[in-house]
């Protein structure tokens, strides 16, 4: 049976999920801490993700992963609905940044995201290293927004 929880204390023990969508822990660790971690079971952990308040308006999910075994299986989809009826009542908008990767922005245009806007160079500006999603290099970050 699937069980999602707000994770309140040692965030950091889900770390090697997080890393699975944000490889580089210096750059989890600047919206961890303010962000609300979320983790979903189904017998035990499946996925997690973090979301953080921007403005009175608007929350972005920071960070979305799901161990590579159990992908493909609707967990992502149902964690993003149940962290989109957690916050309607709090925020109007949800952002979502991530690399120009087909398969990721098909997945959250699915989940009723629309593009927003692009932020150029930003995985080559941030990160210590090259960001590659399979053979795709992420250069520019892709934002995508949904009304709750």
């Amino acid at each position: 049976m699937v069980k999602i929880e707000k994770i309140i204390e040692n965030k950091k023990q889900f770390l090697d999920l997080l890393l699975l969508a944000d490889e580089q822990e210096n750059m989890i660790d600047k919206y961890l801490p303010g962000g609300d971690l979320f983790a979903l079971y189904d017998d035990d952990l499946k996925s997690v993700c973090v979301v953080l308040p921007i403005n009175s308006e608007t929350c972005e999910l920071k960070n979305i992963a799901t161990y590579e075994k159990h992908q493909g299986r609707g967990y992502g989809r149902a964690l993003i609905k149940f962290i989109c009826d957690f916050y309607k009542n709090d925020f109007k908008t949800m952002l979502v940044g991530t690399g120009e990767t087909p398969a990721i922005l098909s997945f959250y245009e699915g989940c009723g995201f629309e593009k927003s806007h692009k932020i150029k160079n930003f995985f080559t500006d941030n990160y210590d290293h090259p960001i590659f999603d399979g053979d795709i290099q992420l250069v520019d970050m892709i934002y995508l927004k949904k009304n709750l």
